[in-house]
């Protein structure tokens, strides 16, 4: 048990310490006023061509975050594995955006390498190397020796500060629990069975936020945390674990907490209120880069926002450290707005 610990306050440390930086804005090459800006999307097939590129280019993004579903690998050959990533990572347009922005974030099932694969997944050592390899995650980072893909980074500018927390949430995931309705996939756990982030990971995830001192504070999730109701992959599966994460939010005291997600093949906003927090928590999800939910046809969240966006469509994120507002926004082709709301932190 000592040494689960003192394993656990190392990488805390390595993960935490060694990714703040010190960033410069892109506000004066944009042509909006915005202090920073981060555009993030999911769900990408890397054999179809991704059309909203020249779109995300026109915002400057200072990060682009992936939500998972880099490609789509599915697959325990890993060799098939690296060739997918190398497809992705080689298309002239991908490379654009790696000399303009900083990239990060995480995986989803199809890029983990089982769909709506957990913990049972038998090669994710292997696809965390290659992951991490698309990345160009240095081969001394600690996310090479660690078991998951979990990282924060802290990006300071002289007005103010963003903390961008990234979950894996396939990792550790525990089995997830058949529908006994014939029409719908799956069913919440019984209250208390299984976890989503695991032991290690939930109590790196409340130092994250227990220590920032960022102005706004973005949590990654892959899968969408505040759409309750619908039949796939949700952190409402395990209501323990999605109780948990609304009190470490809140009781953490963290500036600005949201969301952002993916998985879908649509976007849409979440919203709830948390007794004890002086603002709301949103789930911002976006997903659908390549190919979208172009069938949709209705589907209840009743903590839904707007209205579901069913094209393709990437996520644009724009701060404003002196009025404390971020503005969110759905944008599509030709980098048509589709959505947006704005949330004063």
């Amino acid at each position: 048990m000592k040494n689960c610990f003192l394993n656990f306050v190392l990488v805390f440390f390595l993960v935490s310490c060694s990714s703040k930086k010190k960033f410069l804005d892109h506000s004066l090459l944009q042509s909006n006023s915005t202090d920073f800006t981060i555009a993030f999307g999911s769900c990408n097939q890397q054999n179809l061509e991704n059309k909203l590129w020249p779109a995300v280019f026109e915002h400057v993004p200072d990060v682009w975050i992936w939500g998972g579903d880099i490609i789509y690998a599915d697959t325990d050959d890993m060799k098939k594995m690296a060739d997918d990533y190398k497809l992705q990572k080689e298309q002239a347009n991908y490379q654009q955006l790696v000399k303009m922005s900083k990239v990060l974030g995480t995986w989803d099932d199809h890029d983990y390498g089982l769909n709506d694969g957990g913990y049972e997944y038998r090669m994710k050592n292997e696809s965390q190397q290659l992951f991490l390899d698309f990345l160009d995650v240095p081969k001394n980072d600690i996310r090479r020796s660690m078991q998951g893909v979990y990282h924060s980074e802290v990006f300071d500018t002289n007005k103010g500060s963003i903390k961008v927390i990234v979950l894996d949430t396939r990792f550790f995931r525990t089995e997830l629990t058949k529908s006994t309705e014939n029409d719908r996939r799956y069913q919440p756990n019984d209250y208390g069975k299984g976890t989503i982030l695991g032991e290690l990971q939930w109590l790196w995830l409340e130092n994250e936020l227990n220590s920032s001192k960022a102005d706004f504070n973005i949590i990654v999730s892959s899968i969408q945390v505040l759409s309750q109701e619908h039949q796939f992959e949700k952190w409402a599966n395990f209501p323990q674990e999605l109780e948990k994460l609304q009190s470490a939010i809140k009781n953490s005291k963290a500036k600005g907490v949201f969301i952002i997600s993916g998985d879908r093949h649509l976007s849409e906003f979440s919203k709830i209120q948390i007794k004890g927090m002086n603002y709301p928590l949103i789930d911002f999800t976006s997903s659908g880069l390549t190919h979208s939910y172009s069938g949709f046809s209705g589907e209840l969240n009743n903590n839904r926002i707007g209205n579901v966006v069913s094209e393709i469509s990437f996520g644009v994120l724009k701060f404003d450290f002196k009025t404390q507002i971020i503005t969110m926004e759905m944008r599509g082709e030709k980098n048509k707005l589709i959505q947006k709301i704005t949330q004063k932190y």
